[in-house]
């Protein structure tokens, strides 16, 4: 399991853009994670996404996968951005979107290491509330030296 303090770590992402509240199942060998989001009506978004019936924007689902992933494929490294190495999202391929996402859901966000050739990672990812898929995707990411 992983806090927010160790997340920090890991993603240069901060408020209000970190999507990663916590890693609760982290398997290098079987390349997978599982992490969650936690979302509040307090988030940014929802000031304009829409007040009167707030949903989760669709592109921050699939940037809060692409995190987690990022997650994955540093600690399959053993290397950290402090390392002078980010991965950048540059992709999706197979996108889904099956429900909304509303305050006081828990997003769950798992992703699987599919294939990595050349710096291009490829993972499986799925965004889920209540063990309904909301999400999935296969999202790509590029490895970069800083």
């Amino acid at each position: 399991m992983m806090g927010i303090n160790e997340i920090r770590e890991y993603l240069p992402h901060r408020y209000p853009f970190l999507l990663v509240d916590r890693v609760v199942d982290l398997n290098v060998a079987e390349k997978r994670i599982c992490a969650y989001k936690n979302v509040s009506i307090n988030e940014p978004f929802f000031n304009g996404h829409f007040p009167a019936h707030p949903i989760m924007p669709g592109v921050l689902i699939i940037e809060a996968m692409a995190q987690a992933a990022g997650i994955l494929g540093f600690k399959m490294l053993d290397l950290k951005p402090a390392d002078g190495m980010l991965y950048y999202f540059v992709g999706s391929d197979k996108l889904r979107f099956r429900n909304p996402v509303i305050p006081g859901d828990q997003l769950i966000l798992e992703a699987r290491l599919i294939s990595c050739k050349r710096q291009i990672w490829k993972f499986e990812c799925q965004a889920s509330v209540t063990s309904k898929p909301v999400c999935s995707a296969e999202i790509i990411c590029a490895e970069r030296k800083l």
